[in-house]
């Protein structure tokens, strides 16, 4: 299941508006750990009338996904970790989001009285229905009905983290622990103040995840050849401060890779790069599996 780059073929397109299935959780034979891996931003299926919907072309739009983090990580099932990743594109929504965070300037119509509307992620243009993808291009020529943006959330969004905590409390259940390991990949240019660091480690400044599992990932990448740094620029999102609670034996450390390890962004394709960071992955998998040999107790924080 590893080893090989994905096929340079375009992006799939879904006709009728709808995903089928919009997420996967993909589950290995046998649960070999307390690990359960999540990418949320590697969806790359477009449905034909969204993008009749946008004034942007596909590759505009995909500059905002985790080209391939979901297939650099498939392999992490053959070794006993469950991997959950959306089929959605991140600019369609974005699950690492508050459900209903969102701009009231985007939509016709109103939104709900409990709607998030004045984060400082709704604030950027980036809430749970999007405005905008990176370098703050837009996404859409006006506005979009806001039946809309409550459609995909109960249809998409909703049920993608009902899948996640699900997986989250049957491995809590079954391991009498949980550690989520969300999977993120991060734009080489957003990185002026912080060039050449590779992996980018976020537990929300030792809230999300016990200092021990972020010590062993950091301890392990290092070990590989990677430049290692923590919660900055990422300290997390939605995702890691929603799942993590650590003195309940549930944690949540979220990775970010730097895109220039395996593609080019320009052209987003993987290049020579992909095989050896699939690897390395692997062997931090693996090292994570490891871990799971500590007690419960031992993974409250302290």
């Amino acid at each position: 299941m590893t080893g090989h780059a994905p096929a340079d073929d375009d992006s799939p397109l879904e006709d009728d508006g709808a995903f089928v299935p919009a997420f996967e959780v993909i589950e290995p034979q046998r649960r070999a750990s307390p690990f359960v891996f999540n990418s949320p931003h590697s969806g790359d299926v477009y449905p034909a009338s969204f993008l009749a919907s946008v004034r942007l072309p596909l590759p505009d739009l995909r500059r905002s996904a985790d080209l391939f983090v979901d297939q650099l990580l498939i392999g992490a099932v053959s070794r006993g970790a469950p991997l959950v990743r959306a089929r959605f594109p991140r600019c369609f929504l974005d699950v690492n989001r508050e459900p209903y965070e969102l701009d009231p300037k985007m939509f016709a119509g109103r939104l709900p009285a409990f709607a998030n509307a004045s984060s400082a992620r709704v604030a950027s243009g980036y809430g749970a229905v999007p405005k905008q993808v990176a370098d703050g291009l837009e996404i859409y020529a006006g506005r979009i009905p806001v039946e809309e943006a409550l459609r995909r959330i109960d249809r998409y969004y909703l049920p993608y983290h009902a899948a996640l905590r699900r997986a989250l409390s049957d491995t809590h259940r079954a391991f009498g622990c949980a550690a989520l390991i969300d999977w993120h990949s991060m734009p080489a240019a957003a990185l002026p103040a912080h060039r050449g660091v590779d992996i980018v480690l976020g537990d929300r400044h030792g809230v999300s995840c016990a200092p021990a599992l972020t010590d062993h990932v950091e301890q392990v990448m290092r070990g590989l050849g990677f430049t290692v740094q923590r919660n900055q620029p990422y300290a997390g999102g939605f995702i890691t401060e929603h799942y993590g609670a650590p003195a309940s034996g549930l944690h949540a450390l979220q990775i970010e890779i730097n895109r220039s390890l395996y593609m080019d962004e320009a052209t987003q394709r993987p290049h020579g790069g992909y095989a050896g960071l699939e690897t390395a992955l692997m062997a931090v998998t693996e090292a994570l599996m490891a871990f799971e040999d500590l007690a419960p107790a031992q993974w409250a924080a302290e």
